[in-house]
């Protein structure tokens, strides 16, 4: 009887400590997942950024008042 019980209860924490790691393992994926997406739409937006300042003329500007502060007209 007591061999029955250590049986059982062995194999309860066994099926239970498999459900945990299973369920780890989802949300392992699913951050991963996530972090992933999110490294994406950083990027586009870094993309974007890049895009309007040039359109807005933005590093132009930045370059002509990098020359204006080095040749001391400023």
């Amino acid at each position: 009887m007591v061999d029955h019980d250590v049986v059982t209860t062995t194999k309860s924490v066994q099926t239970l400590l498999q459900q945990m790691q299973d369920k780890f393992q989802t949300m392992s994926d699913q951050i991963i997942g996530r972090i992933d997406e999110m490294s994406t739409r950083i990027d586009d937006l870094e993309k974007n950024i890049s895009e309007l300042m040039t359109q807005a003329g933005v590093e132009e500007l930045e370059d002509e008042i990098k020359v204006t502060e080095t040749s001391g007209t400023a």
